[in-house]
């Protein structure tokens, strides 16, 4: 898994390219962790995402409520958004 980081000013967008899964979560999680606390709008890019599994999940959902502004996933494929769906997290998070 890659993960492509841009920041512009109070924006991060994370570009996330592979698998999101048990063995690159902890990836995901340090790079969340490393967001500053000005960022106050957080879009995860999922258009290259080809799998995420539970582990993924938690990790989106903790960035989540880490966030004190906004989260928004966007580009997710249709296998993506059937898991996010088959969670019950599509009626949570802001999906566009």
């Amino acid at each position: 898994m890659n993960i492509n980081k841009t920041i512009n000013g109070a924006a991060a967008v994370l570009e996330i390219d592979g698998w999101l899964d048990t063995q690159t979560a902890p990836e995901l999680e340090e790079v969340l962790d490393s967001l500053d606390d000005s960022i106050k709008e957080l879009t995860i890019d999922m258009s290259k995402l080809e799998y995420i599994s539970s582990a993924g999940l938690r990790q989106i959902v903790a960035a989540h409520k880490k966030m004190s502004g906004s989260l928004t996933l966007k580009n997710l494929s249709p296998e993506i958004m059937d898991v996010f769906n088959m969670a019950g997290f599509s009626k949570k998070l802001n999906i566009v």
